[in-house]
């Protein structure tokens, strides 16, 4: 999914070796008319509107592969790493999502999550390829269509920022498994942040919002107290979450009770979003 960001499609496009679709979330720049230019054999879908993380949806839908592999228009990945983790999820039925490594920048350094992936406590089912998570980075994932689509895919909640959260915590109550697995590549190459604090109330809001989705009550209250008590961005989460919660609210209802009990093993170690 793409908005406004023509230079970034630019330098990434190149690396795609596999066919592409491209979800315009109602780029004002001519990203659309400009990548079909530039880029003939991408399958460039205009939605004349920003839907956020959900536009993915509109990928997958459209990509009628088994596997569909995520990219933002800042990301690629690294040569062979399709094949391999096509084969993977051959090899694993049981797998919705392979979470590869990500690595950031021209200087390749690990994303801050793969230490957290790589070390889950949950531990590696004997019938995944790597350690189970409850999270994962869409620009370093490969999803099973049909398993992606059944959970509802990213929703228009959370919209954007830390919306992987909500659909692992779904594939995994639905019976499925998400691993990681370190020699599966991406590559990310992110602008610097214009607003780190916006951003942090952002990455807290949405937090906030997925545990009113599915987390116990006492969970969440305490999760927003904690924000409050943060400083500026905690507090700006936390009214930010007040126009979202009437939808959080309507998409409420609880987990079951084992991947309640692995989602507060991992809140002893790992923030939620990872």
């Amino acid at each position: 999914m793409t908005r406004d960001r023509w230079a970034d499609l630019q330098r990434s496009l190149p690396h795609h070796a596999g066919p592409v679709v491209l979800v315009d979330n109602g780029s004002g720049d001519g990203t659309p008319g400009l990548v079909r230019r530039h880029f003939p054999h991408v399958d460039v879908v205009e939605l004349g509107e920003n839907l956020g993380a959900a536009a993915r949806n509109v990928g997958v839908e459209r990509a009628l592969t088994p596997f569909v592999a995520f990219a933002d228009d800042d990301s690629w990945w690294a040569p062979g790493a399709l094949g391999m983790a096509a084969r993977l999820m051959r090899e694993h039925p049981r797998l919705a999502v392979l979470a590869g490594r990500v690595l950031v920048g021209a200087d390749g350094r690990p994303d801050p999550s793969e230490a957290a992936m790589a070390n889950s406590p949950l531990g590696t089912a004997p019938d995944l390829p790597g350690p189970s998570v409850l999270g994962f980075l869409a620009c370093g994932a490969v999803v099973r269509r049909d398993a992606f689509l059944a959970a509802g895919g990213f929703d228009d909640v959370v919209f954007f920022m830390g919306e992987e959260e909500r659909l692992a915590l779904d594939l995994a109550a639905r019976g499925w498994g998400l691993a990681y697995v370190d020699h599966v590549v991406a590559h990310h190459h992110p602008s610097p942040a214009r607003d780190p604090q916006a951003r942090q109330a952002l990455i807290e809001r949405n937090r906030l919002l997925t545990m009113v989705m599915r987390r116990p009550w006492p969970v969440v209250l305490g999760e927003a107290a904690t924000a409050l008590r943060s400083g500026p961005a905690g507090r700006r989460a936390v009214a930010q979450c007040l126009s979202r919660l009437p939808r959080a609210l309507a998409a409420r209802h609880r987990l079951p009770a084992e991947v309640e009990d692995a989602r507060r093993t991992l809140d002893q170690v790992i923030p939620l979003g990872v």
